[in-house]
């Protein structure tokens, strides 16, 4: 069982701001960027590329409207929007407010308070359609 299943079913908590029967979305707990949030498939899978096409396309319509609230909510050029998979073996999509390539790096991180995630998740939340 991944990080996320756990996540999921609400053994280790998380910083929500998205959901619905197949999908949620939340902060990440080591962000590149304020406001960098995880899309993941409730059901686990391990690589992207595994899931039916019918899945993968409905976890890009989702990111995309948590991408939307992401834009509404965090003052940035652009949401860039990344797949790897290699650290959980659970599919997941980053959503990074970007304003400069390196953000995208996974090198550099921001720090923020259990305060400062809970008031983001809830702005965010409050912006998903």
């Amino acid at each position: 069982m991944s990080i996320f299943t756990k996540i999921i079913t609400g053994e280790l908590p998380s910083y929500k701001v998205a959901e619905d029967k197949d999908f949620i979305a939340f902060l990440d707990i080591n962000p590149n960027a304020k406001g960098h949030t995880l899309v993941v498939p409730k059901k686990e899978e391990n690589k992207i590329f595994d899931l039916s096409e019918e899945a993968y396309s409905k976890l890009m319509r989702f990111s995309y409207r948590v991408a939307k609230a992401l834009e509404e909510t965090i003052s940035c050029k652009r949401i860039g929007m990344s797949v790897i998979g290699l650290e959980v073996p659970h599919v997941h999509v980053h959503l990074v407010p970007t304003n400069v390539m390196s953000d995208m790096q996974f090198t550099h991180k921001v720090s923020l308070t259990h305060d400062e995630f809970i008031s983001l998740s809830k702005k965010i939340a409050s912006n998903f359609k």
